[in-house]
Formats: structure tokens, C-alpha cells, sequence
């Protein structure tokens, strides 16, 4: 997704979730520990390994 006039990425723009935050001991070459995330939705997780209920898709793909 292209950035936007002011430098900074979309936030619903995909990005790389772990589910065991590096932070807190998980892999980055783990592909197990590895999801795709809406960049809002990463950053408000932020270091948390409980995940949430599984929301539904925000578009009907």
C-alpha cells in the first residue's frame, strides 16, 4: 500500500504480527510464530501474548 502525502504508512496496511512478541522470547524466523495484522491493530497489542478472540475480517474477501 503506498504511503500517504505526509511519509507514514495506511493503518489499515498489513504488517507482520508475531504472536510471541520478539520482546518477550519469540522467534523472527519462525514461520509458526507469524501472522498478518492491520498495523493499528499490531501497534495496540503492542507486546501482549494473550490474543484476543479471533475478530472477523474487516472486508469479505
Amino acid at each position: 500500500m503506498p504511503a500517504n502525502v505526509d511519509g507514514r504508512r495506511h493503518p489499515l496496511a498489513f504488517t507482520l504480527d508475531h504472536l510471541v512478541p520478539l520482546s518477550r522470547g519469540g522467534d523472527l524466523l519462525d514461520p509458526a510464530d507469524a501472522r498478518s495484522a492491520h498495523r493499528r491493530c499490531n501497534s495496540s497489542r503492542g507486546n501482549r501474548t494473550a490474543p484476543r478472540p479471533q475478530q472477523r475480517a474487516s472486508r469479505r474477501w
